[in-house]
């Protein structure tokens, strides 16, 4: 009688065990050690990749002047190639891609209190950064250079200007969209005010030397400031992104609702823009240069979901989170000299489809 009890209640243990719903794992990301160049990979027969599309994804990117180019899937490196004399340790300039640099090191600058993205900018940086009146300017928040909605002149000879001269008024903020240069660049200045330090060690404290990255910012020319790195830099600043601000248990920003504001529609004027990144699958988008609104996704081959920094000479960081990867292409143009996205990415994401699907 006790050994039929016994397996009674084995059978019933068992039986409310599995009527239960059972946890579901989260997807495990891999993060490469932050003082090591050591990084994980994966094969393509690992993943289940296409590998015939392999070479011809690499004679693509060889006939389009690429330095290097990597995929990362769930965090470990499945593609890492270079090209020509560039190699895993050179470096190359982000161009705008580092756009996105700026905007998460502003959302952390918020996060510690520092500045509210809703105040006027010159709460920061002071009055007399343009040549606006008091009221013109005080209607000017850190928002609005976050998401090209100043309303300063984007007509005036020199687009990358920073000087109060350059910046005029042209119309009213949040009222038009345009990829202004220097409306981008005074961020650095708004940073560096509200946190009482320079934007470029802030930067380097919260959030390069915290997941390993390598590179600084240069001044270049007069005005821009340009951030340069290896590939494999960029790659980590992706994997941060695709972790939604976390690197391997250790959050960089916590702040939740602003990640999600960043990287999905800021306004209507360019559905395809968050703050300094661009996103794929929206009903529009304008481009860097053109007042035009475009109807459609801004790159039509892409995952919907793809989120971008995007560069000149097509520098391009992409994160994919329902494929939980991030891609990174250097180089100079591929087929077109534009700033921001460009027919590149369409013709990339064709030759990259084909490999991972």
């Amino acid at each position: 009688m006790k050994r039929i009890n016994v397996f009674l209640f084995i059978a019933l243990l068992s039986f409310f065990n599995c009527s239960k719903d059972e946890p579901v794992e989260p997807d495990t990301l891999y993060f490469p050690p932050v003082n090591s160049n050591t990084w994980a990979t994966l094969s393509i027969a690992e993943v289940g990749w296409n590998a015939s599309a392999e070479q011809p994804l690499y004679d693509f990117l060889e006939a389009s002047a690429t330095d290097a180019f990597i995929i990362l899937k769930d965090g470990k490196i499945v593609v890492e190639k270079y090209f020509g004399t560039f190699q895993q340790s050179s470096i190359h300039s982000w161009n705008s891609a580092a756009k996105t640099l700026t905007a998460f090191t502003v959302g952390i600058a918020q996060e510690e209190g520092f500045l509210s993205i809703d105040n006027p900018s010159s709460n920061y940086m002071g009055t007399g950064w343009s040549s606006l009146t008091s009221e013109q300017e005080s209607q000017i928040t850190v928002r609005n250079h976050l998401t090209m909605t100043t309303g300063l002149d984007y007509t005036v000879p020199q687009n990358f200007c920073t000087d109060p001269e350059c910046f005029l008024y042209k119309n009213e903020p949040d009222t038009f969209w345009y990829y202004h240069q220097g409306a981008y660049t005074i961020l650095d200045n708004i940073v560096t005010g509200a946190v009482g330090q320079d934007f470029k060690d802030y930067f380097n404290a919260k959030i390069r030397n915290k997941i390993g990255m390598s590179g600084g910012w240069v001044k270049t020319g007069s005005y821009l400031n340009l951030y340069f790195s290896n590939a494999r830099s960029m790659a980590r600043f992706g994997l941060l992104n695709l972790n939604e601000g976390v690197w391997n248990g250790t959050t960089i920003l916590a702040d939740k609702n602003y990640f999600m504001e960043m990287t999905t529609t800021s306004q209507d004027l360019n559905k395809s823009y968050g703050y300094l990144y661009w996103l794929n699958g929206k009903s529009n988008y304008k481009i860097p240069g053109s007042e035009t609104l475009f109807t459609g996704k801004l790159i039509p081959n892409a995952p919907d979901d793809l989120i971008a920094g995007l560069g000149a000479f097509d520098q391009k960081l992409y994160i994919i989170p329902s494929k939980n990867m991030v891609i990174v292409r250097m180089g100079d143009s591929g087929n077109e000299d534009e700033l921001g996205p460009t027919n590149f990415d369409n013709d990339l994401w064709e030759k990259i489809n084909l490999l991972i699907n």
